[in-house]
């Protein structure tokens, strides 16, 4: 296990207080000017250009999104299906993996232990919608053993932020 944990850490890029800061508020405001993010950290404008270069060169910060309201663009219903496989071979898994990645209503893919093998989110404007996609997805693909699909009622939380915490990495 240790081994495990510190082939983790060589791999994490090395974080300080002040870039965890600055993680938080990007994540609360990618709007912020560097010269406010510099103003709430206590860094110059040019530090923090070149601290969020760096992150963003190392993969730390994926990328920059303004976060759209779903209904708002025609798509309220939100719907979670579980995937099982007939078989799990690396080449069929790959298909299927880059099948659900090419699918811009696939809004999150899972590859999972348990009972199903993945899971997915989709986001739909309705439920033929969604039957359209599952014909394309899963009836259309005979790796798919089968799915269950779960229709959501609300959107309780929904979001992408990681609780980033300035006293350190654990």
């Amino acid at each position: 296990m240790n081994e495990y944990r510190n082939n983790i850490a060589a791999m994490r890029p090395s974080l300080d207080s002040f870039d965890l800061r600055l993680l938080a508020l990007v994540q609360e405001n990618a709007r912020l000017s560097q010269a406010e993010l510099g103003e709430r950290v206590s860094l110059s404008t040019a530090a923090v250009n070149r601290r969020l270069k760096r992150m963003a060169d190392d993969g730390v910060i994926k990328r920059y999104a303004a976060e759209v309201e779903p209904a708002a663009v025609g798509y309220p219903l939100t719907i979670i299906a579980g995937v099982e496989t007939e078989s799990e071979r690396v080449d069929l898994l790959d298909e299927m993996k880059q099948a659900f990645a090419s699918c811009p209503e696939v809004q999150q893919c899972y590859y999972v232990t348990g009972d199903w093998d993945f899971i997915l989110i989709f986001t739909v404007n309705h439920m033929e919608h969604y039957t359209a996609l599952t014909r394309q997805l899963f009836f259309e693909n005979n790796n798919v053993k089968r799915f269950k699909t779960f229709v959501t009622m609300s959107r309780v939380k929904v979001g992408l932020s990681l609780p980033i915490s300035a006293e350190g990495q654990d």
